[in-house]
């Protein structure tokens, strides 16, 4: 479960993030929406202990990712937008240096690299050295290397660029079996119809500020949740 009370976040003088409320439950997929500059990796890396906050607190299965964020880190797994990922390393190095970080045992860790790398079409790719690596493949070993060590609470932040259509359709999949498993799903997307099909909830920002938050049925309503989102883009 995620916990994000009255987060506000300050750049200079500019309210990036302004008193954020709201709860991720287990079991739920979460969609956080919003324009460019809105806010959501600011508050996405925020969750994960990336970034302070100068109000509010962010809990993590209700601990607090201010005083106890080595905790709350062990059961987080975390995907940028961009794969940061060490690019002089083999592909298979990186993986089992993550699952090192989390004292992943090594027939979990054989397991599940060698289920991910089979279905992201990667496996025989792994020796490769990263920086030789399209995005699309960088962006298999950052989620292969989340997945791997079987987070409580995956968090994402638009896992899906750079990947290919049948990538995205097993990604997608894999996202509704953890929480089917009770496993906490969050993260932000621009592909709103993928959210809206996948996602048991949504939260939209706007300037740092919170404009909608609910169910997918009750946010869209009649209409389709891109038609809701540019309407309160025009706002």
């Amino acid at each position: 479960m995620i916990e994000i009370k009255n987060v506000t976040k300050f750049y200079g003088n500019k309210k990036a993030l302004d008193k954020i409320s709201f709860t991720v439950d287990q079991g739920e997929i979460f969609a956080f929406i919003g324009h460019n500059g809105a806010g959501k990796t600011t508050l996405i890396k925020a969750i994960v202990g990336i970034h302070e906050f100068d109000h509010g607190d962010i809990l993590i299965d209700g601990k607090s990712i201010k005083t106890e964020p080595i905790e709350c880190k062990k059961k987080l797994a975390y995907v940028p937008d961009d794969p940061e990922l060490y690019e002089e390393m083999k592909a298979i190095d990186f993986i089992n240096f993550v699952c090192d970080m989390y004292e992943i045992d090594e027939k979990t860790r054989k397991k599940n690299i060698e289920r991910y790398a089979e279905m992201f079409e990667i496996k025989h790719e792994l020796n490769g050295v990263i920086k030789s690596f399209s995005h699309g493949m960088k962006q298999k070993v950052a989620l292969i290397s989340a997945l791997s060590h079987e987070p409580d609470v995956l968090v994402m932040d638009e896992p899906f660029v750079g990947l290919d259509p049948k990538a995205i359709f097993d990604m997608k999949e894999v996202m509704k079996e953890m929480a089917r498993e009770g496993k906490t799903i969050f993260f932000s997307t621009h592909i709103l119809d993928v959210a809206e099909k996948l996602c048991s909830r949504v939260a939209i920002v706007k300037k740092g500020k919170l404009v909608k938050l609910g169910k997918m049925k009750e946010v869209r309503g009649d209409a389709s949740l891109e038609k809701v989102f540019l309407e309160l883009e025009e706002k």
